[in-house]
Protein backbone atom coordinates (compact mmCIF):
# COMPACT_ATOMS: atom_id res chain seq x y z
CA UNK A 1 0.00 0.00 0.00
CA UNK A 2 2.66 2.53 1.06
CA UNK A 3 4.59 2.10 -2.21
CA UNK A 4 1.59 3.43 -4.14
CA UNK A 5 2.19 6.91 -2.74
CA UNK A 6 5.50 8.75 -2.56
CA UNK A 7 7.72 9.03 0.48
CA UNK A 8 6.30 12.43 1.38
CA UNK A 9 4.09 13.12 4.39
CA UNK A 10 0.58 11.67 4.44
CA UNK A 11 -2.39 13.93 5.18
CA UNK A 12 -3.63 13.78 8.75
CA UNK A 13 -7.11 14.62 7.52
CA UNK A 14 -8.69 14.07 4.10
CA UNK A 15 -12.07 15.62 3.30
CA UNK A 16 -14.04 14.59 0.21
CA UNK A 17 -16.89 16.21 -1.70
CA UNK A 18 -18.47 13.18 -3.36
CA UNK A 19 -19.86 14.69 -6.56
CA UNK A 20 -21.19 13.12 -9.74
CA UNK A 21 -23.67 10.43 -8.68
CA UNK A 22 -26.51 11.95 -10.69
CA UNK A 23 -24.45 12.48 -13.84
CA UNK A 24 -23.06 8.93 -13.55
CA UNK A 25 -26.61 7.55 -13.51
CA UNK A 26 -27.80 9.83 -16.34
CA UNK A 27 -25.02 8.53 -18.61
CA UNK A 28 -26.48 5.06 -18.08
CA UNK A 29 -30.08 6.08 -18.56
CA UNK A 30 -30.89 5.41 -14.91
CA UNK A 31 -32.36 7.48 -12.09
CA UNK A 32 -30.23 9.66 -9.82
CA UNK A 33 -30.96 7.27 -6.96
CA UNK A 34 -29.19 4.52 -8.91
CA UNK A 35 -26.09 6.73 -8.93
CA UNK A 36 -26.31 7.30 -5.18
CA UNK A 37 -26.56 3.54 -4.58
CA UNK A 38 -23.44 2.89 -6.64
CA UNK A 39 -21.60 5.68 -4.83
CA UNK A 40 -21.62 3.51 -1.70
CA UNK A 41 -19.04 1.22 -3.33
CA UNK A 42 -16.66 4.15 -3.69
CA UNK A 43 -17.18 5.08 -0.04
CA UNK A 44 -16.22 1.58 1.09
CA UNK A 45 -13.11 1.35 -1.10
CA UNK A 46 -11.81 4.81 -0.18
CA UNK A 47 -12.53 4.30 3.52
CA UNK A 48 -10.66 1.01 3.63
CA UNK A 49 -7.74 2.47 1.65
CA UNK A 50 -7.44 5.44 4.04
CA UNK A 51 -7.45 3.11 7.02
CA UNK A 52 -4.78 0.91 5.46
CA UNK A 53 -2.60 3.94 4.68
CA UNK A 54 -2.90 5.18 8.25
CA UNK A 55 -4.91 8.35 7.54
CA UNK A 56 -6.29 9.33 10.99
CA UNK A 57 -9.27 11.38 9.78
CA UNK A 58 -11.62 11.10 6.82
CA UNK A 59 -14.62 13.41 6.37
CA UNK A 60 -17.25 12.83 3.68
CA UNK A 61 -19.72 15.48 2.51
CA UNK A 62 -22.73 13.19 2.49
CA UNK A 63 -25.82 15.45 2.51
CA UNK A 64 -25.84 19.24 2.56
CA UNK A 65 -28.50 21.55 3.96
CA UNK A 66 -29.11 22.65 0.36
CA UNK A 67 -29.89 19.04 -0.61
CA UNK A 68 -33.19 19.27 1.27
CA UNK A 69 -34.48 21.33 -1.69
CA UNK A 70 -34.15 18.36 -4.05
CA UNK A 71 -37.30 16.48 -5.15
CA UNK A 72 -38.97 14.73 -2.22
CA UNK A 73 -38.69 11.32 -3.86
CA UNK A 74 -34.92 11.69 -4.16
CA UNK A 75 -34.53 12.96 -0.58
CA UNK A 76 -36.62 10.07 0.79
CA UNK A 77 -34.59 7.58 -1.24
CA UNK A 78 -31.35 9.11 0.04
CA UNK A 79 -32.54 8.79 3.65
CA UNK A 80 -33.46 5.14 3.11
CA UNK A 81 -30.11 4.55 1.43
CA UNK A 82 -28.33 6.12 4.40
CA UNK A 83 -30.03 3.71 6.80
CA UNK A 84 -29.21 0.69 4.62
CA UNK A 85 -25.61 1.82 4.11
CA UNK A 86 -25.05 2.33 7.83
CA UNK A 87 -26.40 -1.14 8.58
CA UNK A 88 -24.36 -2.78 5.83
CA UNK A 89 -21.12 -0.89 6.38
CA UNK A 90 -20.99 -1.43 10.14
CA UNK A 91 -18.93 -4.54 9.41
CA UNK A 92 -16.39 -2.36 7.55
CA UNK A 93 -16.04 -0.15 10.63
CA UNK A 94 -15.54 -3.16 12.91
CA UNK A 95 -13.10 -4.94 10.57
CA UNK A 96 -10.97 -1.81 10.15
CA UNK A 97 -11.14 -0.36 13.69
CA UNK A 98 -12.89 2.78 12.39
CA UNK A 99 -14.82 5.18 14.58
CA UNK A 100 -17.87 6.85 13.03
CA UNK A 101 -18.91 10.40 13.89
CA UNK A 102 -21.27 12.93 12.32
CA UNK A 103 -21.46 16.71 11.96
CA UNK A 104 -24.35 18.87 10.84
CA UNK A 105 -27.96 19.49 11.79
CA UNK A 106 -28.56 15.76 12.33
CA UNK A 107 -31.67 16.52 14.37
CA UNK A 108 -33.29 17.45 11.05
CA UNK A 109 -32.86 13.90 9.73
CA UNK A 110 -35.78 11.45 9.87
CA UNK A 111 -36.06 9.69 13.23
CA UNK A 112 -35.09 6.31 11.78
CA UNK A 113 -31.90 7.80 10.32
CA UNK A 114 -31.02 9.45 13.61
CA UNK A 115 -31.50 6.20 15.51
CA UNK A 116 -29.39 4.13 13.11
CA UNK A 117 -26.68 6.79 13.06
CA UNK A 118 -26.58 7.02 16.86
CA UNK A 119 -26.38 3.22 17.13
CA UNK A 120 -23.38 2.92 14.80
CA UNK A 121 -21.64 5.89 16.43
CA UNK A 122 -22.08 4.26 19.84
CA UNK A 123 -20.99 0.81 18.60
CA UNK A 124 -17.76 2.20 17.11
CA UNK A 125 -16.94 4.77 19.80
CA UNK A 126 -14.02 2.74 21.14
CA UNK A 127 -12.19 2.38 17.84
CA UNK A 128 -9.04 4.40 17.23
CA UNK A 129 -7.42 3.47 13.90
CA UNK A 130 -9.32 6.15 11.99
CA UNK A 131 -12.21 8.53 12.56
CA UNK A 132 -14.66 8.72 9.69
CA UNK A 133 -17.01 11.70 9.87
CA UNK A 134 -20.20 12.03 7.84
CA UNK A 135 -21.33 15.59 7.14
CA UNK A 136 -25.12 15.24 7.18
CA UNK A 137 -27.60 18.09 6.77
CA UNK A 138 -24.46 20.19 6.89
CA UNK A 139 -23.19 23.44 5.42
CA UNK A 140 -20.24 25.60 6.35
CA UNK A 141 -22.35 28.72 6.76
CA UNK A 142 -24.81 26.86 9.00
CA UNK A 143 -21.94 25.61 11.16
CA UNK A 144 -20.35 29.07 11.52
CA UNK A 145 -23.74 30.61 12.29
CA UNK A 146 -24.35 28.05 15.04
CA UNK A 147 -20.87 28.71 16.47
CA UNK A 148 -21.55 32.46 16.55
CA UNK A 149 -24.85 31.88 18.35
CA UNK A 150 -23.05 29.71 20.89
CA UNK A 151 -20.39 32.36 21.54
CA UNK A 152 -23.02 35.11 21.73
CA UNK A 153 -24.87 33.16 24.41
CA UNK A 154 -21.66 32.73 26.37
CA UNK A 155 -21.01 36.47 26.21
CA UNK A 156 -24.61 37.15 27.25
CA UNK A 157 -24.20 34.78 30.20
CA UNK A 158 -20.94 36.54 31.19
CA UNK A 159 -18.91 33.37 30.64
CA UNK A 160 -16.55 35.34 28.41
CA UNK A 161 -16.11 38.80 26.93
CA UNK A 162 -16.05 39.89 23.29
CA UNK A 163 -12.30 40.44 23.64
CA UNK A 164 -11.88 36.74 24.57
CA UNK A 165 -13.08 35.65 21.14
CA UNK A 166 -10.20 34.71 18.86
CA UNK A 167 -9.61 32.24 16.04
CA UNK A 168 -8.80 29.39 18.42
CA UNK A 169 -12.04 29.90 20.37
CA UNK A 170 -14.06 29.98 17.14
CA UNK A 171 -12.41 26.75 15.99
CA UNK A 172 -13.20 25.16 19.34
CA UNK A 173 -16.85 26.21 18.95
CA UNK A 174 -17.28 24.43 15.61
CA UNK A 175 -18.64 20.90 15.28
CA UNK A 176 -15.23 19.78 13.95
CA UNK A 177 -13.35 20.78 17.11
CA UNK A 178 -12.36 17.14 17.73
CA UNK A 179 -10.37 16.87 14.50
CA UNK A 180 -7.56 18.82 12.80
CA UNK A 181 -8.37 20.99 9.81
CA UNK A 182 -8.20 19.07 6.51
CA UNK A 183 -4.79 18.84 4.89
CA UNK A 184 -6.32 17.69 1.63
CA UNK A 185 -9.74 18.29 0.08
CA UNK A 186 -10.74 16.08 -2.83
CA UNK A 187 -13.69 16.96 -5.03
CA UNK A 188 -14.81 14.48 -7.68
CA UNK A 189 -16.97 15.05 -10.74
CA UNK A 190 -14.83 17.68 -12.46
CA UNK A 191 -16.32 20.68 -10.64
CA UNK A 192 -14.10 23.41 -9.15
CA UNK A 193 -15.83 24.76 -6.05
CA UNK A 194 -16.12 23.92 -2.34
CA UNK A 195 -19.94 24.09 -2.18
CA UNK A 196 -20.33 25.46 1.34
CA UNK A 197 -18.21 22.69 2.87
CA UNK A 198 -15.93 23.29 5.88
CA UNK A 199 -15.53 26.96 4.98
CA UNK A 200 -13.62 27.92 8.13
CA UNK A 201 -11.49 24.78 8.18
CA UNK A 202 -10.32 24.94 4.55
CA UNK A 203 -8.26 28.13 5.00
CA UNK A 204 -4.95 26.39 4.22
CA UNK A 205 -6.15 23.09 2.80
CA UNK A 206 -4.63 21.75 -0.42
CA UNK A 207 -7.35 21.22 -3.05
CA UNK A 208 -7.43 18.36 -5.55
CA UNK A 209 -10.11 18.17 -8.24
CA UNK A 210 -10.75 14.83 -9.92
CA UNK A 211 -12.63 14.36 -13.18
CA UNK A 212 -13.89 10.98 -11.97
CA UNK A 213 -17.57 10.83 -11.14
CA UNK A 214 -17.92 9.60 -7.56
CA UNK A 215 -19.27 6.08 -8.30
CA UNK A 216 -16.13 5.46 -10.41
CA UNK A 217 -13.70 6.90 -7.84
CA UNK A 218 -11.46 4.22 -6.35
CA UNK A 219 -8.34 3.92 -4.22
CA UNK A 220 -6.02 4.49 -7.19
CA UNK A 221 -7.69 7.88 -7.67
CA UNK A 222 -7.19 8.51 -3.96
CA UNK A 223 -3.51 7.65 -4.29
CA UNK A 224 -3.22 10.08 -7.20
CA UNK A 225 -4.69 12.84 -5.04
CA UNK A 226 -2.29 12.03 -2.20
CA UNK A 227 0.71 12.06 -4.55
CA UNK A 228 -0.47 15.46 -5.80
CA UNK A 229 -0.65 16.64 -2.17
CA UNK A 230 2.86 15.34 -1.48
CA UNK A 231 4.27 17.25 -4.45
CA UNK A 232 3.24 20.61 -3.01
CA UNK A 233 5.11 22.91 -0.65
CA UNK A 234 2.81 23.98 2.15
CA UNK A 235 3.70 27.45 3.46
CA UNK A 236 0.52 28.45 5.34
CA UNK A 237 0.84 32.05 4.18
CA UNK A 238 4.60 32.40 4.79
CA UNK A 239 7.38 32.55 2.20
CA UNK A 240 10.55 30.57 1.61
CA UNK A 241 13.26 33.06 2.56
CA UNK A 242 15.93 30.94 0.87
CA UNK A 243 14.50 31.71 -2.58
Amino acid sequence: MAQLVSNGPLPEHIAIIMDGNGRWAKKRGRTRVHGHKNGVHAVRDVTEACAELGIPNLTLYTFSTENWSRPLTEVNALMQLLIKALKKETATFHDNNIRLRAIGDVGHLPKACQEELEEVIEDTSGYSRMTMTLALSYSGRWEITEAMKHLARRVSDSELTVEDIDQELISDSLSTSYMPDPDLLIRTGGEYRVSNFLLWQLAYTELHFSAQLWPDFRRNDLFEAIRDFQSRERRFGSVDVSV
